[in-house]
């Protein structure tokens, strides 16, 4: 999970993009500037590449423009965008939610969701279903649904 609390430049910008989840203050920016120097974020590009749109990221690696954290929002760099003062309060909170689920079905899902990346629908879809059927055998969806059928919290296996 990513804290931008600043400038996020180049492979700051990468790392942003890297992340599954970031969280900005609002006077968060971000840019792949080296086409004003005379070099091309190539590496940068390969991250911010894969969480952007084809045109948003062709405008942060052709402009080196800085752009303000409600525009990395709108082009889906940063999930959200949060008053500076609120900044680590949001990460934290973030990460906490993320943090009660199960470890296990977090590294499942993530390692499912990789693997679909690039496929075609057919095949992204098998490979979904198989990890929808192996997640239902798991002690942690045998507790979490059982919880969820009898309205109350579950309590997670260790």
């Amino acid at each position: 999970i990513a804290r931008v609390n600043g400038v996020a430049t180049a492979a700051g910008c990468q790392l942003v993009a890297t992340c599954d989840l970031a969280v900005a203050g609002a006077s968060a920016r971000f840019a792949t500037p080296g086409v004003n120097i005379g070099l091309f974020c190539s590496t940068p590009a390969v991250a911010v590449s894969r969480a952007l749109a084809p045109k948003h990221t062709m405008e942060l690696l052709l402009t080196g423009e800085l752009i303000g954290a409600d525009d990395a929002f709108r082009m889906g760099l940063v999930n959200r965008v949060v008053p500076d003062e609120d900044l680590d309060a949001a990460a934290v909170e973030l990460a906490d939610r993320v943090a009660a689920a199960p470890l296990s079905v977090i590294a499942a899902g993530k390692a499912a969701y990789r693997r679909q990346l690039g496929r075609s629908l057919a095949d992204a879809y098998g490979i979904a279903t198989e990890a929808m059927i192996d997640g239902l055998d798991r002690p942690e969806a045998i507790e979490g649904i059982g919880a969820f059928l009898e309205k109350r919290p579950p309590v997670w296996p260790t």
